[in-house]
């Protein structure tokens, strides 16, 4: 019985408030963030397909390599552009309550990221302890795309479920979601 309540306190709790989903809604970088998730998925796929066959086939380092950079270079231009974005939607650059935890573990993404970046900068490792470091680094990049998604299928759930609560929240939620 304990914890039927915490549950249902938190399904209940909005990802945005009325506020932040029309600043939200009327930023730019909203569109920026939405164009640079699927790019950074897309050049993560390719890449670790690269790094993979790298690690089981010793060869293809050089491409593998500059797909790493690449995918490193759009995470940091989404890790820029979403703080911007944090800033304008909630007020804070990051770890705001809302993104909490996403924030806490995409520092974790940067640190890895960045530590494969250093290490190939340096010289540092063989080639095959880098990819693995790179793996390391796609690993957590993973973990970190699941909560995003799964923050906002709640939120829209959270959303819909709304729409029918009053007349008002409706014509809101509606003129904003689309």
């Amino acid at each position: 019985m304990g914890m039927s309540q915490p549950v249902n306190h938190w399904q209940k709790q909005t990802l945005y408030t009325p506020a932040e989903r029309a600043r939200r809604d009327a930023t730019v970088w909203t569109l920026v963030q939405g164009i640079l998730a699927p790019l950074q998925f897309l050049a993560f796929a390719i890449s670790l397909c690269l790094v993979i066959n790298f690690l089981l086939n010793g060869v293809g380092f050089t491409a593998a390599t500059i797909s790493v950079v690449v995918k490193t270079s759009l995470l940091y231009a989404i890790m820029v552009t979403g703080a911007i974005w944090e800033k304008v939607v909630f007020g804070r650059y990051l770890f705001a309550p809302s993104f909490f935890w996403e924030d806490v573990v995409s520092m974790l993404v940067m640190a890895l990221h960045t530590a494969y970046v250093v290490m190939w900068l340096a010289g540092w490792g063989t080639p095959t302890e880098q990819m693995w470091v790179a793996l390391a680094a796609y690993a957590s990049y993973v973990v970190n795309a699941l909560q995003f998604l799964l923050k906002f299928q709640a939120a829209k759930q959270t959303s819909t479920a709304n729409l029918g609560a009053t007349p008002s929240v409706m014509s809101a939620q509606g003129a904003l979601e689309s």
